[in-house]
C-alpha cells in the first residue's frame, strides 16, 4: 500500500497566532509560525522567566491566548501572565488539596488546561470541571465528574469541541474504575452527553447515556464478573477533535487490573479497553473504533496524542488520523472510517511480530501473555515506547517527531490470580508477580525520533538523556524544540536532527514548549520543572528541595539572563538516638514500596519529583511521621493523606526511611563531595 503526505486543509487555513489548547490549533503540537527559523534561531534568546512558588511541580503544559499565557502548578492552581512581560496578572487555586483526600495518592496535578469563548478550564484532581473568567480569574461554573468515594482523579487536559468543552479521568491503575468521558456545554457547565468506555453491570440495564447502543456489543467481547473490577479504559490522557466532520476522538486506557487473567479470565478482546473511538461530536453517538490491543494485559494505553494529516493512499487523498501508543506500532488510519491503512514497529517491540492488515489484529509472540507461570522480559514497558510526552507532526516537514523510549519489563502471574485484590493506598498493583531472583532488565534509554508516517520509517533519531524527555514542538520555521532530562531545551532541524540552539533551564524539562504570537513577534514558552521519581540518569539527581521551577519564554534578540541557581541540597539527616530495627525495616520496605515509592523513588531516592526522605526537613520523630501520613499537614503542598496506615505500620516506615538515611550517610562525605563537585561543574557551566 502506497503513501504519500499532502498538506492538511485544516493546516492550511488555520490562524497561527495563539495556542488556545494542549495540542495547539490542529491537535498536531506544530505552529506554522516562521519568524524563527533555522536562519534565525542563533539569535534566540530569553525574554523572560517567572518564577512558579506553587508546589509540588509545575510540568503542565502551558496554553496561550489573546496575548495572555494559562498554566496549571500545584494542585490545580492556575496562573495567567502577559505573554509577552511575564507579569502575574491573576491566580485561581481551586482548592482541589483540600477535598481531594485519597485521590491524591496517584496525582501529581494537571498535564494542561484550555481555553475558549473567554474562560479557562482545568480539571481537577478531586474530579471536578472548572470555568475560570479568563480576564479575572473568578469561577464561572464548576460541575462534579467523577464520584467521590471511587479512586478516579483528573490529570489530563480538558478538549474543545465546538461549543462543548470534553473531559477524562484516570484511576484504573489503583482502584476498580469504569471509564467514560463527558462533554459539558461550555456557557452554563450543563451535561451534553456521556460515553462509557467499557459495560457496566448487566444486571442494572442500560446507563441512560450516549454508549447504550453499543454496550451490549462491547458486553460480548468480556467475561467472568468483569464489571466487579470496574473494568478500566479511562480516557486519562489524549482526546482530538476534528471540525470539518465534527468528529471527537477519544483514546482508551489500560483495563483494571492490567492482567486479564484477572478480570475478564474467559479472555475476548475486552471492547473498548485500548481503543481509538470515534463519536459524533453533537450527540456523542459511535461512529468506528479500532482496537489497538484487543485483550490487553500490559499496559499498553492508546491514550497517547493523535495527529491529523492528509496522506496520499493508493493515489487517494485520504484523511487520516495518526498515533504511535505505548505499544511500539505507529498507527495510519483513515479519520472518517476507521480503516486501518498501516502500522509497523517504531521502536523495538516484541510482544508481537506484526500487524495483520486484513484483520487489523496484532500477531501476538507465544511468549507474549507469559503463559505457564513463566516470567518473560517484554518490550515496551507499561511506560511505552511512546507515553503521555506528546509528539508532533509538522505538515511542512510531513515528518512526525516522538519522544521515544527503549524500556522492558518482566511479566508474570501473581502465585493465585484468583486471591488477587486492589489493595487501597497501592501504588501501580496489575496482578503481574514478583520476579526471580536475578531476574533483572536493562535501564531504559530514550531518543527524538523523525518518523516518515506515509513511507512508515525512521528519518533520523538522536539519543536523549535517561529513560523520559519532555513532549515535542514543532514549527513552520523548520525546527523541532524538546526539553531534556539534563536540563536543556534544544532545538533541531525538521529535517536533519542537527542541534541548532540549546539553553540551560537549570532544571529538567517534561511538558512541551508551544508556540504563539503577540504583535508581529513569535514567543516559544516552556515549563521547566522536573517531577519523575525516577533517575533521569542526571548526576546529581535534580533535588526537590532547591530546583527552581520556572515560566521560561524566548524570542529573537533576547537577552534576559536566567539567575544561576546555587542553592545545595539539604544534608542526609540523622537521628542517632533512633535505633533501627532490621525486621521493622523490612516490613517498611515493602510499605513504602506500595505507597510511597510512585512519588519518592526506589529505595527512598527521589528522581526529583517529590522530597528525597533520607535529607533533612523530613520529620525524624515518630509523632512528626505520624502527623505528615495521618493528619495530611501537607496536603497543600501535594503530599497525600493516608489516614489508613495503622500506626505500626508508619512506625516501620519511619524505620525503613531512617535506615535508607543511615545507608547514605555511611557511604561518607565522599558521596556529598562527588556531589558538590557536579553542582559546582555545573554552575561553573551556566555561568559560561
Amino acid at each position: 500500500m502506497a503513501l504519500a503526505a499532502c498538506a492538511p486543509k485544516a493546516e492550511r487555513s488555520q490562524a497561527a497566532t495563539d495556542w488556545p489548547v494542549y495540542g495547539g490549533a490542529n491537535e498536531g503540537h506544530y505552529s506554522p509560525l516562521s519568524q524563527i527559523n533555522e536562519a534565525s534561531v542563533g539569535r534566540l534568546g530569553l525574554a523572560w522567566a517567572y518564577d512558579v512558588d506553587t508546589a509540588p511541580n509545575a510540568a503542565s503544559a502551558p496554553i496561550e491566548a489573546d496575548g495572555v499565557l494559562y498554566f496549571s502548578a500545584g494542585q490545580n492552581t492556575i496562573h495567567a501572565l502577559d505573554a509577552r512581560t511575564g507579569k502575574l496578572l491573576w491566580k485561581h487555586d481551586t482548592e482541589a488539596w483540600k477535598v481531594a483526600g485519597h485521590k491524591m495518592r496517584s496525582s501529581w496535578g494537571m498535564r494542561g488546561i484550555a481555553y475558549s469563548a473567554g474562560k479557562v478550564f482545568t480539571g481537577t484532581v478531586d474530579g471536578r470541571l472548572v470555568a475560570l473568567d479568563a480576564k479575572t480569574g473568578a469561577q464561572v461554573w464548576s460541575v462534579q465528574t467523577l464520584d467521590p468515594k471511587e479512586g478516579s482523579y483528573i490529570t489530563g487536559a480538558p478538549w474543545i469541541a465546538g461549543d462543548k468543552v470534553v473531559i477524562g479521568f484516570g484511576g484504573a491503575d489503583f482502584a476498580p474504575v469504569r471509564g467514560y468521558v463527558t462533554a459539558y456545554d461550555i456557557a452554563a457547565g450543563k451535561q451534553v452527553w456521556r460515553f462509557y468506555t467499557v459495560p457496566g453491570d448487566p444486571g442494572k440495564g442500560p446507563d441512560g447515556a450516549a454508549s447504550d447502543t453499543v454496550m451490549p456489543m462491547a458486553a460480548k467481547t468480556w467475561t467472568g464478573d468483569w464489571w466487579k473490577w470496574g473494568g478500566g479504559g479511562t480516557v486519562w490522557n489524549a482526546m482530538a477533535y476534528d471540525p470539518e466532520t465534527d468528529t471527537f476522538f477519544v483514546g482508551t486506557g489500560n483495563g483494571a487490573p492490567w492482567n486479564q487473567k484477572i478480570r475478564s479470565p474467559g479472555g475476548g478482546d475486552n471492547l473498548f479497553l485500548c481503543s481509538l473511538i470515534a463519536l459524533d461530536a453533537k450527540t456523542g453517538k459511535y461512529r468506528w473504533h479500532y482496537q489497538i490491543n484487543p485483550g490487553e494485559s500490559w499496559d499498553y494505553n492508546a491514550a497517547m496524542d493523535m495527529e491529523f494529516a492528509e496522506l496520499e493512499v493508493n493515489g487517494k487523498l485520504r484523511s487520516v488520523i495518526m498515533t504511535a501508543p505505548k505499544n511500539g506500532f505507529f498507527y495510519v488510519l483513515d479519520r472518517r472510517t476507521g480503516e486501518l491503512l498501516s502500522a509497523e514497529k517504531f521502536m523495538r517491540a516484541n510482544w508481537a511480530d506484526r500487524i495483520d492488515l486484513k484483520t487489523g489484529r496484532p500477531v501476538e509472540t507465544a511468549e507474549a501473555r507469559f503463559p505457564d507461570g513463566k516470567a518473560v522480559t517484554i518490550y515496551p514497558s507499561p511506560v511505552g515506547a511512546h507515553s503521555a510526552e506528546p509528539m508532533a507532526y509538522s505538515p511542512a516537514s510531513k515528518l512526525v517527531y516522538i519522544p521515544a523510549y527503549d524500556q522492558a519489563k518482566i511479566y508474570l502471574d501473581v502465585p493465585d490470580l484468583k486471591a488477587w485484590r486492589f489493595e487501597p493506598g497501592q501504588i501501580i498493583n496489575n496482578g503481574i508477580g514478583v520476579p526471580p531472583p536475578g531476574m533483572t532488565v536493562p535501564p531504559g534509554t530514550s531518543s527524538l525520533m523523525a518518523w516518515d508516517p506515509a513511507a512508515q520509517r525512521k528519518v533520523w533519531s538522536v539519543p536523549t538523556l535517561g529513560p523520559r524527555a519532555s513532549g515535542v514542538l514543532a514549527t513552520g520555521g523548520g525546527l523541532v524544540f524538546q526539553g531534556q532530562a539534563d536540563g536543556l531545551i534544544r532545538v533541531y532541524g525538521a529535517t536533519t536532527g542537527k542541534v541548532l540552539w540549546s539553553f540551560d533551564a537549570q532544571n529538567g524539562i517534561l511538558a512541551q514548549p508551544i508556540a504563539y504570537s503577540v504583535g508581529g513577534k513569535q514567543y516559544v514558552t516552556v515549563m521547566a520543572s522536573w517531577r519523575g521519581s525516577s533517575s533521569t540518569g542526571r548526576k546529581p539527581e535534580w533535588d526537590y528541595y532547591t530546583q527552581k521551577r520556572r515560566v521560561l519564554t524566548f524570542a529573537l534578540d533576547a537577552k534576559v539572563a536566567l539567575p544561576v541557581n546555587a542553592a545545595m541540597p539539604p544534608p542526609f539527616a540523622d537521628d542517632k538516638a533512633f535505633e533501627v530495627e532490621p525486621a521493622r525495616a523490612d516490613a517498611g520496605k515493602l510499605l513504602f514500596a506500595t505507597h510511597c515509592a510512585i512519588c519518592h523513588g526506589a529505595a527512598a531516592i527521589s528522581g526529583g519529583g517529590a522530597p528525597d526522605l533520607r535529607r533533612s526537613g523530613v520529620p525524624l520523630d515518630a509523632e512528626g511521621f505520624k502527623q505528615l501520613l495521618h493528619e495530611g499537614f501537607l496536603r497543600q503542598n501535594g503530599m497525600p493523606q493516608f489516614e489508613d496506615l495503622a500506626d505500626a505500620q508508619i512506625g516501620d516506615i519511619q524505620h525503613y526511611v531512617r535506615q535508607q538515611a543511615r545507608l547514605a550517610l555511611a557511604s561518607g562525605a565522599r558521596g556529598e563531595q562527588d556531589q558538590k563537585k557536579a553542582a559546582d561543574a555545573q554552575r561553573l557551566h551556566a555561568e559560561q
